[in-house]
């Protein structure tokens, strides 16, 4: 996760989280990315039912009953497993979480406990009545996916309206004084949406949102042969810094990251090198504390049935059960060598990224995309865009 408004546009400094101790425990929201201890934000997926038919996505999600699915107890028990082992935040996402009848109970239990409960949904299902219980139970965010305006949108998403739904939602959810904010994929099939949706930012007053790179998983996988090459990749991310920006200079700022492609922090600082050397410098060591890819370490996700996996794309790799051993046992298992790897994966990373001299700050990036392509988990990562002269290597290997 990439915090283009923090770093590009100085809205957070290296002693805004120096302040706090960098403790995951301690930190404001907005600054959990630059945790020390990297406690993992735990991505539940409490549901695998969905109302709508998305073609990227990594659970492939029907609109059809899934007779593994937590209980309502022990979906408390998760929770309990949860605080004690001190994560940060508990993220409710699918499937469509609020297809669950029992997620209100279980937002108020989390939130019961201290976790900070956010909900990633497609919006479709917020109504008035919804977004004000969502409310009472200080629920921390509501993220709203979106991939474009309307047709586009509505065919990413298989249902025609789906659009039309999500925007009412996201208009209930600031009428009962909910924070919300767009996620929104990128991908060649809609990068050429992107301006239209900082549009859409600007007109709704929307605070907050999070550029996805495409992750090859689930129904995601068939879209390989659509996501941007490097140079347009690059182009995007450029066009992301310079409406970010735009927004700042105009004295409406918003909160805008990019998420699954750690190259962009690179690429934004080699920019603030030309362009502001004495920013650039914050930059670096914001990015130094935001470590690169977290996968199995600062970010965890639990299935529905109760597997737990490195993160929500990687659904082919269980680490355990919490029906069968708590997550922090499962979370800290030294006789898991694989889990062990991921914890400290620079180690492990082959090619490219072994000789790059941005590893300590990208970590590799993301590894379940290198393995989709090449079958090897620790070869580079295909999307990487950054040349060979930008990570100081001499092109071979």
């Amino acid at each position: 996760m990439i915090g283009i408004s923090k770093l590009y546009c100085g809205s957070v400094e290296p002693s805004d989280a120096l302040r706090y101790g960098r403790k995951a425990k301690d930190l404001p929201s907005h600054l959990l990315q630059f945790s020390e201890d990297k406690k993992p934000i735990v991505v539940w997926n409490c549901t695998r039912r969905c109302n709508l038919r998305c073609v990227h996505c990594y659970s492939h999600s029907q609109d059809v009953e899934y007779a593994e699915e937590m209980s309502t107890e022990e979906g408390k028990r998760l929770i309990d497993q949860l605080a004690d082992f001190g994560a940060p935040v508990i993220l409710f996402s699918g499937g469509e979480p609020l297809i669950r009848k029992d997620l209100f109970e279980l937002i108020q239990y989390a939130t019961s406990r201290k976790l900070r409960a956010v909900i990633s949904t497609n919006g479709t299902l917020i109504k008035p009545n919804v977004a004000k219980r969502l409310q009472q139970f200080d629920l921390s965010y509501v993220g709203v996916s979106i991939d474009g305006t309307e047709e586009i949108n509505d065919r990413f998403r298989g249902v025609e309206g789906a659009y039309a739904r999500a925007i009412a939602g996201i208009r209930n959810c600031q009428e009962a004084g909910l924070k919300v904010g767009l996620r929104f994929t990128i991908n060649g099939r809609n990068a050429s949406e992107i301006p239209a949706i900082f549009d859409l930012v600007e007109k709704e007053g929307i605070p907050r949102i999070c550029f996805y790179h495409l992750v090859y998983a689930g129904r995601g996988s068939e879209l390989v042969k659509e996501d941007l090459d490097h140079a347009d990749t690059r182009r995007v991310v450029d066009l992301i810094i310079d409406r970010t920006a735009d927004l700042y200079r105009r004295g409406m700022p918003k909160e805008v990251l990019t998420v699954d492609n750690h190259a962009d922090g690179v690429h934004l600082y080699l920019r603030m090198l030309r362009e502001d050397p004495e920013r650039a410098a914050q930059v670096l060591e914001l990015l130094q504390f935001n470590e690169g890819n977290s996968s199995g370490r600062g970010i965890a996700c639990v299935s529905w049935d109760g597997t737990v996996h490195p993160d929500q794309f990687w659904r082919h790799l269980a680490l355990g059960n919490v029906r069968e051993r708590s997550f922090g046992d499962i979370w800290t298992d030294v006789e898991n060598g694989f889990l062990m790897k991921l914890k400290d994966k620079k180690k492990y990373v082959t090619g490219r990224c072994a000789r790059c001299k941005w590893l300590d700050i990208c970590a590799g990036n993301f590894r379940v995309r290198a393995e989709a392509v090449t079958g090897d988990v620790w070869a580079p990562d295909p999307a990487c865009y950054l040349t060979d002269e930008e990570i100081g290597i001499d092109g071979v290997g």
